[in-house]
């Protein structure tokens, strides 16, 4: 893996930040964005381009090809269409592994082969800078696949709802609490091998997520643990939407998520500064 140095984008002139950010944030964001950015363009923009496809197989086998055996599905008192069931279910996976992937081995090899954080650091570039920056080149991919999903489940005919329009913003949000709580966790990995703790818990997120089947088939023990999992909010808060079934529940989706988001951006802060700025 090829890393680009685009030195003129951190050496852009940041504003002075006053009050508790200083030290932690240079008001630069956007030049550890735009890099990313760079390297995307010219490197990887066929691994990017690869990861639209597995939510769409797993539609058209599970969805399509098992939904017709199945037939419907009760939600919220509702039957609903197998495909157009799952098809929401696979969007916020699809968020979930663009930015646990972005956030975790591509941030792991920045940060222990290429060096490319303690560079930016030695610039004027903060902690809070580099995090948010990674975070976004994560919401970034997200929204790439968001979108070319709902473009796909748009032309089947899978969103029942106008509201489906909102599950866009909504993957991001899920793509957000993923990404900083990622680079949090990446930040203590020392090799390789690290990462397949995280793919290890990554695996039954994506099969008992209420991803395929109803939660309720699941005996009511079980049920608690899976609630307790981020993957289930994002699932079931992105199918409310596409259904147009809306319930209460999605504002608690959404503190459970920006609760998140907030922890794991103060953890990769914190854990940057004291990596990096000793």
């Amino acid at each position: 893996m090829t890393e680009l140095r685009t030195p003129e984008l951190l050496e852009a002139p940041a504003p002075t930040v006053r009050g508790p950010l200083r030290g932690i944030y240079a008001g630069n964001t956007r030049s550890v964005f735009l890099r990313g950015l760079h390297v995307m363009a010219r490197t990887n923009w066929v691994v990017v381009l690869t990861g639209f496809f597995e939510p769409v197989f797993y539609l058209l086998s599970m969805g399509v090809g098992l939904g017709a055996l199945i037939g419907t599905v009760e939600f919220y008192g509702v039957d609903v269409e197998y495909a157009a069931y799952i098809a929401p279910a696979l969007m916020a996976v699809s968020a979930m592994n663009g930015a646990v992937y972005d956030s975790t081995m591509n941030v792991f090899f920045k940060m222990n082969f290429a060096k490319l954080y303690q560079q930016m650091l030695s610039t004027s570039l903060g902690p809070l800078d580099v995090a948010l920056g990674e975070i976004l080149l994560a919401l970034f991919r997200g929204l790439l696949y968001a979108c070319g999903f709902m473009l796909v489940t748009t032309m089947m005919g899978l969103n029942l709802s106008w509201t489906a329009v909102l599950a866009i913003p909504a993957a991001l949000v899920i793509a957000f609490g993923f990404a900083s709580f990622g680079m949090a966790i990446t930040s203590y990995m020392k090799t390789f091998q690290h990462l397949d703790y995280v793919y290890f818990l990554m695996m039954p997120m994506f099969l008992l997520s209420a991803t395929f089947f109803p939660i309720e088939v699941y005996p009511q023990g079980l049920q608690w643990v899976i609630q307790a999992m981020p993957l289930w909010h994002g699932v079931d808060m992105i199918r409310q939407l596409t259904t147009g079934l809306i319930q209460p529940s999605i504002g608690i989706h959404l503190l459970y998520f920006a609760a998140m988001i907030v922890l794991g951006l103060w953890f990769t802060t914190t854990r940057l500064r004291a990596l990096f700025l000793r």
